[in-house]
């Protein structure tokens, strides 16, 4: 398999290429700000076909090179129903009010053909599966996307902005829900094997494993679940 990632944008938000191998049709995860031309260099480079754009959530930070990206390759856009606005209406999204500069001149808007992702969709795309969690906290229609352990290679999460290496995403702006994120956290992250390889909306690579050994929110998440104590760790992230 093939995942060929890249930070972009001025949030550095992590868009991912997912084939079976070059040459090949492929999946492309959470284009954000400023993404495009990083994802044509990457189709160039590894002489892929893109078949579909999928979203882990809506902020524009994820979804700004959507219609670019869509509107070239003419492929759909899956994202979650309750954050289907904000690719039309951004600032909403932020908190800001309609007019207000957003890091310049955006494509904002709908691609021609967008399909809505549920809990627990099997999505079969360019000879890949990818199990899909909805995961709210960071946002209202935050997802997940989860691809099966293989003889060759260990699972691996599209953890979006629910799980990063040492953190979590944050709960603050509008759709934003910490008790929602902690619960996602214990439905989603925590039954997955340790071996699971994380790969988030921004940051390094990590592994369950290291989160749940790291992680104090992961941590105390289990350790509420067990009985332990509360989640009482900072709350930060991006």
């Amino acid at each position: 398999m093939l995942i060929a990632g890249f930070p972009a944008g001025a949030w550095g938000t992590n868009c991912y290429l997912v084939a079976p191998a070059a040459g090949e049709e492929c999946v492309i995860i959470d284009p954000g700000h400023q993404a495009a031309q990083g994802v044509e260099e990457t189709l160039k480079k590894h002489r892929l076909k893109p078949v579909a754009v999928v979203l882990t959530h809506g902020h524009i930070d994820h979804v700004a090179s959507v219609v670019p990206v869509c509107g070239a390759h003419d492929v759909p856009a899956w994202i979650h129903p309750s954050d289907r606005y904000m690719m039309s209406d951004p600032e909403r999204a932020l908190g800001r009010s309609i007019g207000m500069p957003l890091m310049g001149e955006l494509t904002v808007g709908e691609p021609d053909d967008v399909r809505e992702l549920t809990d627990g969709a099997q999505l079969k795309l360019a000879g890949l599966e990818f199990s899909v969690a909805h995961a709210p906290g960071h946002t209202k229609g935050s997802v997940t996307f989860r691809m099966p352990e293989t003889t060759e290679i260990p699972s691996v999460f599209f953890s979006g902005d629910l799980l990063f290496a040492g953190s979590i995403g944050r709960t603050d702006l509008p759709g934003g829900d910490m008790d929602d994120m902690l619960e996602s956290l214990a439905r989603v992250c925590l039954p997955l094997d340790n071996s699971t390889v994380v790969l988030s909306g921004h940051g390094p690579q990590t592994t369950i494993g290291q989160e749940r050994a790291t992680n104090p929110y992961l941590r105390d998440v289990a350790s509420v679940r067990q009985g332990n104590g509360s989640t009482d760790a900072p709350r930060r992230g991006m």
